[in-house]
């Protein structure tokens, strides 16, 4: 059974996903929630499996409640539910770890099948916004170094950069000191010729390689 949170502000909209939720063999809605806020506070004890989470929230919007919600939950899958097909939004939140993204017009069985997918490991986007990160790839310029020039650690920084944690939650996960991973962070980026941290994680996954979660991890000093 995938056990799956809603996160969304528009009350009509939350209890309709949850009765396409109720309705699916294999899926169940675990919790509903109108804000980031009432979110980050019962998902924890919660754990569900996978979270739909609107864009656009009152307060916190999805995409930091996204970011902060992987801290808390590393193993969770975020589903984006959006009207947006906006390039820079997209990208922020991969890059806050959300592992898809869709549009709300989604149908139905389309969006159990995302769910599904999701947790076996499969990053679902509707063709749209697939067909707009595509194009937003082209646009990226192609690094002077081949990503071998990054160091081991740099590697893992990358990674966890691009999954949307903290500079913070890097250097607990890595055990090295903040400092280290500024500067590893500004390296990178003098690597890759990027300049912010979702050029960067665009360029990340366009070398995409599986990324393990931190329990998988070996500690790289």
């Amino acid at each position: 059974m995938i056990d799956v949170a809603l996160v969304e502000d528009d009350g009509r909209v939350r209890a309709s996903l949850a009765r396409l939720l109720e309705r699916s063999g294999g899926v169940r809605c675990v919790s509903q929630h109108g804000s980031a806020e009432e979110a980050l506070a019962a998902l924890p004890a919660v754990r569900p499996h996978v979270v739909l989470m609107d864009v656009k929230l009152p307060g916190i919007d999805g995409v930091e409640c996204a970011r902060q919600l992987k801290g808390l939950l590393p193993d969770v899958q975020i589903i984006m539910l959006t009207v947006y097909q906006d390039n820079e939004v997209i990208f922020t939140a991969l890059a806050a770890g959300a592992t898809g993204y869709l549009l709300k017009r989604t149908p139905g069985p389309a969006l159990i099948a995302s769910i599904r997918e999701v947790h076996r490991g499969g990053s679902p986007m509707s063709s749209q916004i697939a067909r707009k990160v595509v194009q937003s790839f082209r646009g990226i310029p192609a690094p002077a170094t081949e990503p071998e020039t990054l160091t081991p650690r740099e590697r893992e920084v990358l990674d966890l950069l691009s999954q949307g944690y903290l500079y913070r939650e890097i250097a607990g996960a890595l055990g090295v000191a903040y400092c280290t991973v500024h500067c590893d962070v500004r390296k990178i980026y003098e690597k890759l010729q990027v300049n912010t941290r979702t050029w960067a994680a665009g360029v990340h996954l366009t070398r995409a390689r599986p990324i393990l979660p931190l329990r998988e991890r070996r500690d790289i000093k």
